[in-house]
């Protein structure tokens, strides 16, 4: 309001600030901001409301973990408060204590569930979203206690069939745990599901313990009481936890009197506690037999009332008639059926790129994501996501999830095109004007072609994808306008040849804006390659240049400006074969490695192949890729734990392995690995959609001779140019 204007705010913060001893803010600001190019937006609320809850968070675990070191804490941060391990981080300046080196975790769920709790490395189950979890231990009687978060031996792997199941196992001494976590439907009615099992060479204690923490720190709980048949927990009055059979023993603690596990042996009984901080501790015990396996099943529900889209058959519904995988390397074909899972469990409506961290909304992620569903053949589930679009546009055509993110536009006409040509489908008559606004924007957000500036008929500068650095003029958002555009013109074409027209149009001078600027930086830098603004030399922000590439295909896949970017990115910016992005995420990012891959595979260059091993490699035993991987402990350290681009980047790398557009023709085959050649058994993908319709292919190695490439299209019109590119074969 032009009011505030009056009133001397900023003269009143820094006299403020002088008087007690303090900075002055405003100054500190104005420094700030100076190492960005000017902006309409700093960045995005969104993104600082989001920061400033986490670092409460970590403020609070800086409260509580350093000073409580004998709790039994979250794998997380056993490892990252060792000092003799590889993952300790000291704490002596940090404000705030977070997770920085195991962000890793995995969801379970059902389909169209909104609900998706998270596993961790060791088993912790965290039920309902940023909430308390569930641990189990074994106690001998011997004194010998497993504790899966400090357990040096412990492996977990997920399996597939039925509702996807974490499996977590970890051993000691003679005594070992088996937790099983999983989301199932009784009587219409979701569940989270954790069943133990436990071993021992002794009789002891299996213990089922409820905690105040979570893969990101302390989550509070202020009381619990254990049931009449002591067989279920209230937990703060309004959540149940059921157990299979009554509790033998019961111990409840509060902060002041420690962890419930240092109690585990005490002789008195409590059902109940209470803890006005929030750290109520409880476990409920269980007997042991020796040489016998003791089994508990927990479970919680998740929501109050019966659901109607989730039943017991979901999973084959949701999976029938997705584009499936056939190879013989195991571990592709896992993170192959794994990756689509995740796609699956996090759209229930909207898409998510996450279930913890990131479970919110961005477009950037959906068009990814979502592109992977449709390449997967899961239609449906992308129309439904795709119809959440329309709300979020602003009057003036906006596609808004954050502020000053100008890429939004591009990426939803960009999207809705390559939905309308897989689908073939007429475009709605209510999508027209959302499309012709949404274009309209891009021309109207470009700035002047007549400024004598490198930035000439850009978009304004934006924080854009946020790992790219301080707000600039990225090149990143102008490749994704100019898809926008064209898309816009190709969607509009049928029923508004002038409006289709002008946006075609306005691709082609936005085009040549970027052109142009790109060649002032080839002067400048003395190279083709493109980095992430007009203004920046060639850094790990110019992995957003590769956009135009991929996914928009908006150049050849020769073009030398596109090929030495990747040089650049391959020469200096990669770590252990990933690409290490210094930039926010300080991590190796799975997502941003197949990018690159995507640009060799086009470009026919075989380097491809060791990014794809190398994200395969990287994977956690659940088959998950978290935002960012800390080089050293090949845990996470930025980002969801479970990053669904991630995923949906995994499902959009094989298929182009397999199959690909490339303008009119189709390419098969060009990424399968020639080691799979060396055996006898059938390679099969399919049915995979594309833009000319739909395509199974069946690759049969012959020891003796050139494999055989067979295919069987389901087309839009009729079959169109086909190539392959299979190793040691082509026509």
């Amino acid at each position: 309001m032009s009011w505030m204007k009056w009133l001397p705010w900023r003269y009143l913060v820094k006299r403020m600030a002088h008087r007690h001893g303090f900075l002055d803010p405003i100054a500190l600001l104005g420094k700030l901001h100076s190492f960005a190019q000017p902006s309409e937006v700093g960045e995005p609320i969104e993104l600082l409301r989001a920061g400033v809850v986490f670092h409460a968070r970590g403020l609070i675990n800086s409260r509580v973990i350093q000073h409580n070191l004998d709790w039994v804490w979250p794998y997380w941060v056993e490892r990252q408060f060792d000092p003799e391990d590889i993952a300790f981080i000291p704490r002596a300046f940090s404000i705030t204590h977070i997770n920085l080196s195991n962000r890793n975790w995995t969801a379970i769920g059902q389909p169209d569930l909104d609900e998706l709790p998270i596993v961790d490395p060791r088993g912790l189950l965290t039920v309902l979203y940023d909430g308390w979890s569930l641990d189990g231990w074994l106690l001998a009687d011997d004194g010998r206690c497993l504790l899966p978060s400090r357990c040096k031996s412990s492996r977990q792997w997920q399996e597939l069939e039925d509702s996807p199941c974490v499996v977590t196992e970890s051993v000691m001494d003679g005594i070992k745990l088996t937790s099983r976590a999983r989301v199932v439907v009784e009587d219409g009615q979701p569940v989270c599901q954790l069943v133990l099992q436990g071993e021992a060479d002794v009789s002891g204690s299996l213990v089922l313990s409820l905690r105040p923490a979570n893969p990101e720190g302390v989550a509070f709980i202020h009381r619990v009481s254990l049931s009449e048949k002591r067989d279920a927990w209230q937990v703060e009055d309004k959540q149940s936890v059921f157990f299979s059979q009554p509790a033998k023993s019961h111990h409840v603690s509060d902060y002041l009197q420690g962890d419930v596990h240092i109690h585990l042996a005490d002789k008195a009984d409590q059902t109940a506690g209470v803890c006005d901080v929030g750290m109520v501790t409880a476990a409920a015990l269980f007997p042991v037999t020796p040489g016998k396996t003791t089994e508990l099943m927990v479970t919680v529900p998740l929501t109050k009332g019966a659901i109607t889209r989730a039943q017991p058959d979901t999973w084959q519904k949701a999976l029938e008639g997705h584009a499936r995988l056939e190879c013989p390397d195991d571990t592709w074909q896992f993170l192959y059926d794994a990756a689509i899972r995740s796609l699956v469990l996090h759209s229930p409506e909207d898409v998510y790129p996450g279930p913890y961290t990131y479970k919110r909304f961005w477009f950037r992620d959906a068009a990814f994501i979502i592109h992977a569903l449709l390449c997967a053949g899961m239609t449906d589930r992308a129309e439904r996501a795709l119809e959440q679009f329309p709300a979020r546009q602003l009057k003036n055509g906006y596609f808004r999830s954050q502020e000053g993110e100008w890429d939004a536009n591009g990426e939803v006409l960009w999207i809705l095109q390559r939905f309308q040509a897989i689908t073939d489908r007429k475009l709605p008559i209510d999508w027209f004007e959302p499309v012709s606004k949404g274009a309209h924007w891009i021309q109207k957000k470009r700035l002047s072609d007549t400024l004598d500036k490198p930035h000439a008929g850009l978009l304004p500068a934006g924080f854009s994808a946020e790992h790219l650095g301080p707000n600039d003029y990225y090149y990143w958002d102008d490749f994704w306008g100019i898809a926008g555009l064209k898309a816009a013109s190709e969607l509009l074409e049928r029923d508004d040849r002038k409006a289709s027209d002008m946006f075609a149009a306005g691709a082609r001078e936005f085009t040549q804006a970027v052109d142009r600027s790109l060649s002032s930086c080839e002067r400048r830098l003395k190279r083709p390659g493109m980095p992430a603004s007009p203004y920046r030399r060639l850094d790990a922000g110019a992995i957003g240049s590769l956009a135009m590439g991929y996914p928009t295909q908006l150049c050849q896949p020769d073009d030398p400006r596109l090929l030495d970017c990747v040089e650049f990115l391959l020469d200096n910016c990669f770590v252990k074969g990933a690409f290490y992005q210094d930039m926010i995420h300080s991590g190796l990012n799975a997502y941003l490695t197949l990018h690159v891959a995507q640009v060799l595979l086009r470009a026919g260059d075989p380097r491809y192949l060791e990014l794809m091993d190398a994200v395969a490699a990287l994977a956690s035993p659940t088959g998950q890729w978290p935002e960012a991987i800390h080089p050293g402990t090949g845990g996470g350290c930025m980002g969801d734990g479970h990053h669904v681009w991630a995923s949906a980047e995994w499902v959009l790398m094989v298929r182009n392995c397999f199959v690909r557009e490339e303008g009119n023709r189709l390419i098969l085959c060009a990424g399968v690995p020639e080691r799979w050649l060396d055996q006898d058994k059938p390679i099969r993908f399919g049915p995979a959609p594309t833009s000319f319709g739909a395509i199974s292919i069946t690759i049969q190695p012959r020891p003796d001779a050139a494999p055989d490439v067979t295919w069987h299209g389901d087309w839009h019109v009729e079959e169109p140019a086909i190539e392959v590119r299979l190793p040691g074969r082509s026509s």
